[in-house]
């Protein structure tokens, strides 16, 4: 890469995804473009809406948080963006095919499932 940082897109949901967006965002070598989480949802007994952990994180650092239902809904939206990289942390969702490859250099998984085989 040349001297600018490389362009990220992240997609998270969870607590457990907070502090890889966060080395993220205070690494000189990344700019966290765009975070991409699921929907608020209710919590409780008073069903209360309650935002991702991920959201909470990326609005306390005033970085552009995008919540699709589905995520092929954003597909326009994720390739305008020209990420160079999409960081996925237990996002929670499948993922379609064609929006990985929208990152120009890679995209990079990491899960907490014993199970991953990805």
């Amino acid at each position: 890469m040349s001297n600018r940082s490389c362009r990220i897109i992240f997609m998270g949901t969870p607590e457990f995804a907070v502090p890889a967006l966060e080395s993220l965002i205070n690494s000189e070598d990344f700019s966290v473009c765009a975070v991409v989480t699921q929907e608020d949802k209710p919590i409780g007994r008073s069903q209360t809406l309650g935002a991702p952990a991920i959201k909470v994180c990326a609005e306390k650092y005033e970085i552009p948080v995008l919540q699709p239902t589905k995520v092929r809904e954003i597909y326009d939206e994720l390739l305008a963006l020209k990420p160079d990289l999409i960081v996925v942390v237990a996002y929670g969702q499948i993922i379609p095919h064609n929006i990985l490859p929208a990152a120009e250099i890679s995209r990079r998984r990491l899960s907490a499932s014993r199970n991953s085989k990805r």
